[in-house]
């Protein structure tokens, strides 16, 4: 009899210790399985003894401040840890909206883009696969406007979304509809490696984190090369002047940001130093007129293919030296029929080429004479 006793007490005790180690509270996952090394705005952290992983997506829209959304893959049936509160999916996910053209580009980098089924804007979308294969590739519409019922029709196991100034309008009724989301902030990232890195967070919702490190490990090395051989070669840094006025304003970037990096690391000196925020901010057409007349040259000119175009858009500035001198690049060589444009789409994940384009530009020198053809910009003439 005791020994009968002894062995249930033994059982049960058995059991309740396998049912401890088969109950994971969220806390728990704390081992830092990827940390960027350029991005700011996404970790992937895991638990021991755990194959599912916690996506975790910092700051997600512009002015967020200690704001976290989470993303819990799942894998080998593993149940969702105590106290989680995010959303949810199964590793490996194969039906997937994507809400931006960048989000496209990345899954075609990890040789996935046939896992999109709905996008925002189809006939933005410069993709080969989604724009010739419009029966497998939903255009669900754009925020504000949803169609949620082609939205579920495609049965996405995943929607890839963005935030602005907030959360996505599109939060409650993906919530209510059941649809597992997660929030990409690629665009707040500063550096031209750390929007492209992004790929690695995406590689991680396809169960494919190792080949999504293997797309990404090249991209800095050519990157850091180029950089370091127009800095090898050169001391001269032109002027640069960028953008085109917008609803009235001409929007400066910092010199922090995106494209400020890129200029310099192309050996280029951005004109506009007041801005050290961490946003475009507005100028009036004077100020923009005074920088463009002290411009060397002048980058990212709206919507103009050619400079005749640019002149009758803005005749005031005809006279200026870099329109004088026909110094006027513009990145959408590669535009599609309706506007869209590939500089804002596989751009994101090549920014070595983007850097490889202005190089080509500010100092050719530096290339050899078959190597200055232009990817993503064009000359305006």
């Amino acid at each position: 009899m005791k020994k009968t006793v002894y062995f249930i007490l033994l059982s049960a005790a058995t059991f309740l210790i396998s049912c401890a180690s088969n109950t994971t509270g969220i806390d728990a996952y704390t081992e830092t399985l990827y940390k960027p090394s350029y991005a700011s705005g996404f970790e992937i952290v895991g638990a021991e003894g755990r194959q599912s992983t916690l996506l975790k997506v910092f700051n997600p829209w512009q002015g967020a401040e200690n704001t976290e959304t989470t993303l819990f893959i799942v894998r080998n049936g593993e149940k969702i840890p105590a106290g989680f509160t995010g959303q949810v999916v199964k590793a490996g996910a194969r039906r997937i909206v994507c809400l931006s053209s960048t989000y496209v580009a990345m899954l075609d980098a990890l040789g996935q883009v046939d896992r999109v089924v709905g996008v925002s804007g189809r006939n933005y979308i410069s993709n080969k696969y989604v724009t010739t294969h419009p029966e497998a590739v939903a255009d669900i519409g754009f925020d504000g406007n949803i169609d949620y019922e082609l939205l579920l029709a495609q049965r996405p196991d995943l929607v890839l979304l963005f935030g602005v100034s907030g959360a996505s309008g599109m939060e409650s009724k993906l919530l209510e509809m059941g649809i597992p989301f997660c929030y990409i902030g690629e665009y707040l990232e500063e550096s031209p490696l750390g929007k492209a890195e992004w790929l690695v967070a995406i590689a991680e919702i396809t169960d494919s984190r190792e080949k999504g490190e293997a797309v990404f490990e090249p991209v800095p090395e050519r990157y850091d090369a180029l950089r370091a051989k127009v800095a090898a070669a050169t001391s001269k840094h032109p002027k640069v002047m960028i953008n085109t006025p917008y609803a009235g304003s001409w929007f400066m970037a910092s010199t922090e940001s995106y494209v400020a990096r890129l200029i310099a690391d192309a050996g280029g000196d951005y004109i506009y130093k007041k801005n050290t925020s961490n946003r475009s901010l507005p100028i009036d057409l004077e100020e923009a007129y005074m920088l463009t007349a002290q411009a060397d040259m002048w980058l990212n000119a709206g919507s103009a293919a050619s400079l005749g175009e640019l002149k009758s858009q803005f005749p005031k500035f005809t006279n200026t030296r870099c329109v004088r001198n026909g110094a006027v690049y513009n990145c959408n060589k590669r535009l599609n029929v309706a506007g869209g444009n590939d500089y804002w789409e596989s751009g994101v994940v090549q920014p070595d080429v983007v850097l490889h384009d202005l190089i080509a530009i500010m100092h050719p020198e530096v290339l050899d004479e078959n190597d200055r053809e232009l990817h993503y910009y064009q000359h305006l003439e």
